[in-house]
């Protein structure tokens, strides 16, 4: 196949700065696929992190790029160029770093995520700062955070409050007024990068919530009920987790669990989601929700007079998080309330629509109900006993 033409700009002469720009054009042109397709000067530069291309393009006023096809080639027509001067290596890489640094703290927490964690830090190339909370992982965790430049840090967990992502969020010394918490199994897209970009330049917002895109087990869940917000973008200082049960061991994990975030000040919800890779193993996920129903099982046999008072209050007509909780604490009541909630999760939401990945994800969701319900009564019957 011939080298595609570009038009006048191919005759330039190899000492005119333009020919740098040629060069790299030919390489971005090989790429395009659409007749006619035409790309603003922001988008090429933010999907194009070669320093020569961007010292390349920022010697020459370009409004836009158009690209054709003429006998199976691309015929590239650069529109309203004029040379300005060329840029030093420093100059563009200021540049560069103002255009794709987010400046967030990340913080993600993982214990044993190899699996996980290279696609989720792949995402968070371009942030201001990521630590990987690391709870003395056995696999190849902390090697694959290091390798992505994450700053590790190790915690120990021996029980009560606070667990590891607020413990986080009041220890380490974090650089940026905004704080991102993402779990290893969920992956920030290009569009929700630029759509924080925008957010974080509202002085009137404090934190936002971000839709969870949930994949089970390979497949997107449209249905089943299973679409998630989740406040997980706030200002330094003004979001704090709820903590619904001060009382907690081990046995129910060393993370915040369903603990929701508390901001301090007005919030708002993003429109991109963030990708959740819910489960790739069913083994741990099993393992996992033991945990959680542990930890459930707890706050739900306690009192409401004891909750505390910073947690957020279940309300029916409230917030998505309100709502769930509302519905969790009398569905719990009702005889045989996992068989109800199957039938809403898989009949009523349509969850037979998602496949076989949709039939296991509501009766995993139903079964830990059940077993949540079955270790409420088990600690009644320690109550009654005696035994703590």
């Amino acid at each position: 196949m011939g080298r595609p033409s570009l038009g006048r700009q191919a005759a330039a002469s190899q000492s005119d700065p333009r020919s740098m720009n040629v060069r790299f054009f030919r390489v971005l042109c090989l790429a395009l696929e659409s007749s006619g397709l035409t790309i603003g000067v922001g988008d090429l530069l933010r999907h194009n992190n070669d320093l020569a291309f961007k010292n390349a393009f920022s010697s020459a006023n370009i409004v836009k790029l158009s690209t054709c096809r003429r006998n199976g080639l691309i015929e590239t027509i650069l529109v309203e160029t004029r040379m300005i001067g060329t840029k030093s290596e420093a100059e563009v890489s200021q540049s560069s770093a103002a255009v794709q640094v987010l400046p967030v703290s990340v913080i993600v927490p993982v214990r044993n995520e190899a699996r996980n964690l290279p696609r989720c830090l792949e995402s968070l190339a371009g942030v201001g700062e990521v630590y990987v909370i690391d709870s003395e992982s056995t696999d190849d965790t902390v090697a694959i955070a290091q390798a992505h430049k994450a700053k590790v840090v190790q915690f120990h967990y021996a029980g009560g409050w606070p667990k590891k992502r607020e413990w986080a969020m009041d220890t380490l010394p974090l650089a940026y007024d905004w704080i991102l918490l993402l779990d290893a199994d969920e992956v920030l897209t290009p569009e929700l990068v630029e759509e924080i970009l925008r957010a974080l330049q509202n002085p009137n917002v404090d934190g936002y919530s971000i839709r969870l895109q949930m994949y089970f087990l390979g497949r997107i869940l449209r249905h089943c009920d299973a679409s998630f917000w989740k406040l997980s973008l706030f200002r330094k200082g003004r979001g704090r987790f709820e903590c619904r049960l001060k009382d907690q061991d081990t046995s129910m994990a060393d993370i915040e669990i369903h603990e929701h975030v508390v901001v301090n000040g007005p919030t708002a919800e993003l429109r991109n989601p963030l990708v959740h890779h819910n489960v790739d193993s069913l083994s741990r996920y099993i393992l996992k929700h033991n945990e959680y129903s542990n930890w459930e099982a707890r706050v739900l046999l306690q009192a409401e007079s004891n909750s505390n008072s910073t947690a957020v209050k279940a309300d029916l007509f409230g917030t998505q998080a309100q709502r769930r909780r509302w519905l969790k604490r009398n569905l719990y009541r009702l005889p045989g309330s996992p068989v109800l909630l199957f039938l809403y999760r898989y009949v009523f939401r349509l969850g037979f629509l998602d496949g076989v990945p949709g039939l296991i994800y509501c009766t995993f969701q139903a079964a830990q109900m059940f077993h949540t319900k079955a270790k409420i009564f088990e600690l009644k019957c320690e109550l009654k006993t005696g035994r703590n």
